[in-house]
């Protein structure tokens, strides 16, 4: 990198990401810094925010970037510094960004995910969001043989769920809905909010109605109304052939459920044990077979346990160390019925010590010039 010779600001060590971050990574960094340090909130820091919207400006643009890690801070990087003017004051709402582009100098995010935390969730011009419980993670841990063939686990979790009584409704089987008292039926309330970049016309649900602006007249006996409640869940995880330690499973909608909107979902990362005979390199699976002197140099037959069970391989006379066998098909899982191959290292082993009998035959062979 070139950009420490030209005494330049470091963009990644603002956002606090390394320098090969993907773009992902590089918003998600931005979105959490500029939580932290935005002016309206406890602890906010004007200056420090303005930095963060100058190096993200130039790290998510490709073009920006590119020229920002071949020439440092050098390249004409005004535009970082130009763009929190696109910030308009007045009574405009969210009005003053135009669009995500252009409050930004070309930079396309969410404003509405962003900034959500201190704007109530919802922007002027945008409505509000679509609700989404929390995703889950967690790590499950199971044996080298089922990462090869597959496996089903079953789990329990405790989280919020959808009310199985109600289906989510929030009320007594047979009620009918009637309008939000305290909402009169909109669902959420209007709110004018002053902040550093001006006055913000924002939208605050209504937490009776969860937004719905309907409210049942009897609520339902298990949740109280709530739509969702609190608990152990059972989750089937599928697993499938040939998994490799360190990956993840998606299950969609099986995270946290908030009422009347989407689950988050549930993360599984997957840990898998090391075996004591058999590794694994790509599609393929490999061993170690520890050999006579006698069988490598006169030949076998010589069984062998796979994770499949016995069988039998043959040792070829004249075998030398680390001649290699190969089993077709014994591997990893590909799909459509193919798989991998199971490599059997071969070692000799020598005998430590030698009988008089065995010596006096060694030096025949000796002879022999073997």
């Amino acid at each position: 990198m070139l950009y420490n010779e030209y005494m330049g600001k470091d963009y990644y060590k603002i956002l606090g990401v390394e320098e090969k971050a993907s773009s992902e990574d590089i918003k998600k960094a931005f979105r959490k810094l500029a939580h932290k340090y935005h002016p309206d909130k406890s602890g906010g820091d004007e200056l420090k925010f303005k930095e963060l919207n100058e190096a993200y400006q130039v790290l998510s643009n490709k073009q920006k970037r590119a020229e920002y890690d071949t020439h440092g801070h050098a390249f004409n990087s005004a535009g970082g510094g130009q763009g929190f003017s696109g910030f308009s004051g007045g009574n405009q709402g969210f009005s003053g960004f135009g669009n995500a582009a252009q409050g930004f100098g070309g930079v396309e995010f969410d404003l509405g995910d962003i900034f959500s935390e201190f704007f109530g969730g919802a922007y002027q011009g945008g409505g509000t969001q679509t609700k989404r419980g929390r995703d889950i993670s967690i790590d499950i841990e199971i044996p080298f043989k089922e990462s090869v063939f597959g496996a089903q686990r079953k789990i329990l979790i405790t989280k919020t769920s959808v009310c199985k009584t109600c289906k989510g409704s929030g009320a007594k089987e047979g009620s009918k809905m009637k309008t939000c008292d305290l909402c009169n039926g909109k669902g959420r309330f209007n709110e004018v909010k002053k902040s550093f970049f001006g006055t913000f016309n924002t939208v605050r649900e209504c937490s009776t109605c969860f937004g719905s602006g309907q409210v049942p007249e009897e609520k339902c006996f298990t949740c109280k109304g709530h739509c969702v409640t609190k608990g152990e869940y059972e989750a089937l995880i599928h697993m499938p052939p040939g998994i490799r330690d360190g990956e993840v499973i998606r299950l969609s909608g099986k995270g946290e459920a908030v009422a009347r909107g989407l689950s988050g979902d549930l993360y599984i990362k997957v840990r898998v044990t090391e075996h004591q005979v058999f590794r694994r390199d790509g599609e393929n699976l490999h061993m170690d077979l520890y050999v006579k002197l006698s069988d490598a140099l006169l030949g076998i037959e010589q069984n062998i346990v796979t994770l499949e069970g016995n069988m039998s391989v043959t040792i070829p006379p004249g075998t030398t160390l680390g001649e290699v066998l190969r089993v077709k098909g014994k591997g990893i899982p590909t799909g459509n019925n193919k798989r991998g191959d199971l490599l059997v290292h071969l070692n000799i082993e020598l005998p430590k010590k030698l009988s008089k009998k065995a010596k006096a035959l060694v030096e025949e062979l000796k002879k022999e010039g073997i």
